[in-house]
Parts: structure tokens; C-alpha cells; sequence
């Protein structure tokens, strides 16, 4: 039996201690030249993250920790390839240095002004000025970032520290 459908995808957001995002320069079509946020396709029987771990290494050269989940990207045109979807994680860099490889034709670490300037691959353009936005607004709960579906409306639930009634 195979499954038909969309494939899961894996993405991350590595940030280092001066704020900077990794990025790498794909080598390959589709986007060729373009940068994008590392990842990659999960292997069989591989968690997401996992996988987020075991692409940066192989595009990048650095070692990072799997932090929380920032976000879930499904539409279905986001990759001429066919339906991809991306499991957004934020990263800590752990380890290694910088340096192209696999399916990378460079890698580099970007200010949040550089990034400004640059050609996105896929939607990577958007969730980087998303990412950016979110952080500027400030910190909510650990993350900064509050996940919810595009056009649903803000949750009511009770909020630490007392009870609603």
C-alpha cells in the first residue's frame, strides 16, 4: 500500500547569540540561487525533529538543539515540486561551524537587516519577515510567538492566576 498526498517537509529557524538566522543558497532547482531556511524531506520512520537536527547538519555543518514548534506552513502551492508541508521549529545552534554541503551551495548567517535584501526560496520570505514581526512585538510566554490558524479568532481561555466564571 502507498499513501498519496502530502509530504511532510522540515524547517527551522537556527538563531545564534548576536540574533542572526542561518540561511543556505539552494544549489538545485526548484529556486536555484535562492536562499531559504535549512531542511529538508523527513526520512522514513524519523520524528520532524529529528529530521530538523539531521538537515542542518548535513546542509550546514552546525549541530543544534530542537527547540519549540513556531508554526505549521500547508498551502498547497508553496512548492512547484508538489504539496509540501513544513514543520517550523526554532533551533539553537550546539556545535560544528558553518560550511556548505549536501544540497547547499553556500550557508551563512544573516542580521535581521541583511535579510531584508535577500531572494527567498519557496514562502521562506514571508515566515522569516512573519518570524521577525512576531519577535519586534515582543515576548509572549516563552516563545514570543503565539500559534493560531490564519483567520481564527483569538482564544478566550482562562489566563494563569485565577479562574474565569
Amino acid at each position: 500500500i502507498r499513501s498519496v498526498g502530502a509530504e511532510a517537509h522540515d524547517r527551522f529557524v537556527v538563531r545564534d547569540r548576536q540574533g542572526r538566522v542561518l540561511l543556505v543558497q539552494r544549489a538545485r532547482p526548484p529556486f536555484e540561487g535562492r536562499w531559504g531556511l535549512p531542511g529538508g524531506f523527513c526520512e522514513w520512520g524519523e520524528t520532524t525533529e529529528d529530521g530538523c537536527a539531521r538537515e542542518t547538519r548535513e546542509e550546514t555543518g552546525v549541530r543544534v538543539r530542537i527547540g519549540e514548534l513556531l508554526g505549521v506552513y500547508s498551502d498547497p502551492q508553496r512548492d512547484p515540486r508538489g504539496h509540501t508541508i513544513t514543520v517550523l521549529y526554532r533551533a539553537t545552534p550546539i556545535g560544528g561551524s558553518v560550511r556548505s554541503a549536501d544540497d547547499a551551495a553556500d550557508a551563512r548567517w544573516f542580521t535581521p537587516a541583511e535579510l531584508a535584501n535577500l531572494d527567498f526560496a519557496f514562502d521562506h520570505g514571508r515566515i522569516v519577515r512573519e518570524l521577525t514581526a512576531r519577535r519586534r512585538r515582543g515576548a509572549r510566554g516563552a516563545s514570543g510567538l503565539r500559534a493560531r490558524r490564519p483567520g481564527a479568532a483569538h482564544s478566550r481561555r482562562a489566563r494563569p492566576g485565577g479562574a474565569r466564571g
